[in-house]
């Protein structure tokens, strides 16, 4: 078997792989970093946004105003006790520099406040309410200011931030192995010391480019089609079992595994949250669970995989905002500014994933007036879906109800206390309509298999970290050596509850603590010395 030899070997090459690579390097080792496919992962097909706050260059050029305390205060509400509130401390207080690093390392972002409220801002705009911040039950307990930092870049601009952050490890000379699979650790005595993989690198230039291509097509646009996914994976594998050869690469001081979640291993996904089904895969196809496998197979603990993000967006347009979505009983389900994962959970845990937003006349015209100027073009997509094929329309509430299937005492009543003095889900009075000019429309946002109006899904839970040093723990809690794990293959700051940006800051965060802890080990760096 030939053998690599390096001092922190990283598995996966997203954000946290990348952000790993570069800590460890610049402490000084030798870093590889060994990818299935490209690079990029998950986060290159995201939206691109970082939650931060507490003051950033980007807050302040937007005239808002946010400090480390109320950034705390709320992140405190979403994450509850997954992570201690230390480490939320520590995130919250380093969110500032975790922006400059990111810059310092190429990656631009810009102050460009979005004056509406929605799920992803047009072009125009780069700075957003990300979350449930200004929702009710939240504005009061944490003072609200946006907090998600888009990348700078067209469309879903995950592209822009993978691209800038793979420059930035060309720049550091930090060897990258793509086309190489993880099959296992290699583990003595207790200890991690490397990896056994699979390489397409002594394979035939026809070979490689085949296999790039697939994957490619398979991350995009088979992110959006999973049929077509499917097939273009088979051949994937097929490639690889025909053409890799087996390599050894030994870890003199680490193995950090930032390989993704489970989002496209539909059988882990079943075992572990079965009434997440009917989704779209937020990721690619190496989103398979094989690094929470590998730590577990190493004595790893595991937590929260029993949390899976589902996104059910009401907006763009942000006029959405002022109907209400029901159940089948006419029930009203959650108040309607909370963020797309709170109301997709609400649907799955509560309603068997089935619910309907309740619009007048004058909102759907406001709708159709600003949907195209809010949205980028997938979000167009969905709300031509939703204005059509997705919506029955009456002229009375009973009408609209029988027509959607939905109780019509029990919208009436809904509607009724909606315009009560004060709305009983909470939601802001900014955002509150009244629903009295016909005719109605109810408008279907179940979660369930469709193209037109697909619910993105991801994992959230993973290996359980050391959360100063990011080395995996086992069952009774004690670091496994040489052995650690960051973004959604471990637990984190958003594994119990996620809103837009959180799960890439997460990535940064823990994958750079992961990189230079891993560093420290054996000495590469002072043992006295402050690392994060």
């Amino acid at each position: 078997m030939d053998e690599l030899v390096a001092d922190v070997v990283i598995v996966g090459f997203g954000a946290a792989g990348a952000c790993a690579a570069l800590e460890a390097a610049d402490a000084g080792a030798d870093v590889v970093i060994v990818e299935r496919f490209a690079g990029g992962g998950a986060s290159a097909v995201s939206g691109g946004v970082v939650y931060a706050g507490g003051g950033t260059s980007q807050q302040q050029d937007a005239g808002v105003g946010d400090s480390v305390d109320a950034m705390y205060d709320y992140l405190r509400l979403e994450a509850g006790d997954v992570v201690s509130e230390k480490t939320l401390r520590r995130f919250c207080e380093g969110s500032r520099e975790m922006i400059t690093w990111l810059e310092g390392n190429g990656v631009p972002f810009e102050g460009s406040l979005c004056p509406y409220k929605t799920s992803y801002p047009s072009d125009k705009y780069y700075l957003y309410y990300s979350g449930s911040e200004a929702a009710g039950g939240f504005r009061d307990a944490a003072k609200p200011a946006p907090r998600g930092h888009r990348v700078k870049g067209p469309g879903t601009s995950g592209k822009t931030l993978m691209t800038r952050l793979a420059e930035a490890v060309r720049r550091r000379g930090i060897r990258v192995l793509t086309q190489t699979r993880v099959r296992s650790l290699v583990t003595e005595q207790g200890v991690v010391t490397g990896v056994v993989v699979d390489t397409l690198r002594d394979a035939s230039a026809s070979v490689k480019a085949r296999h790039r291509r697939l994957a490619q097509y398979s991350a995009k646009p088979g992110i959006y089609v999973p049929a077509v996914r499917k097939p273009l994976h088979r051949r994937v594998e097929r490639l690889e079992r025909a053409h890799a050869r087996e390599l050894r690469i030994t870890a003199r001081r680490g193995v950090v595994l930032a390989a993704g979640g489970f989002i496209a291993n539909r059988e882990m996904a079943r075992e572990h949250a079965p009434a997440y089904r009917g989704g779209l895969p937020l990721g690619t196809a190496a989103d398979d669970g094989s690094g929470i496998r590998m730590g577990v197979e190493a004595g790893g603990a595991t937590a929260e995989l029993g949390r899976i993000s589902a996104w059910r967006f009401v907006t763009p347009p942000s006029a959405f905002l002022g109907g209400i979505i029901v159940d089948a009983a006419g029930q009203r389900i959650i108040d309607e500014s909370r963020y797309g994962a709170a109301v997709g959970e609400r649907l799955i845990e509560r309603h068997d994933g089935k619910g309907w937003l309740l619009v007048d006349a004058p909102i759907v015209a406001e709708a159709r007036r600003d949907g195209s100027k809010q949205s980028q073009w997938f979000q167009g997509l969905q709300l031509r879906y939703l204005l059509r094929r997705g919506r029955v329309v009456g002229s009375t509430l009973d009408e609209v109800a029988r027509k959607a299937g939905v109780d019509a005492a029990g919208l009436r009543a809904s509607v009724e206390a909606y315009h009560g003095a004060e709305d009983p889900m909470g939601k802001p009075a900014e955002f509150a309509r009244r629903l009295d000019n016909p005719p109605f429309s109810l408008i279907d946002v179940s979660v369930r298999p469709n193209l037109g109006y697909p619910t993105p899904m991801l994992t959230l839970g993973g290996l359980v970290v050391d959360e100063d040093t990011g080395a995996v723990r086992d069952a009774e809690g004690a670091p496994i050596k040489g052995l650690y794990a960051a973004g959604r293959t471990a637990v984190g700051i958003c594994s119990r509850s996620y809103v837009s940006g959180l799960s890439l800051a997460d990535c940064v965060f823990s994958g750079r603590r992961a990189g230079i802890n891993s560093a420290l080990a054996q000495g590469v760096l002072d043992k006295n010395e402050n690392v994060f």
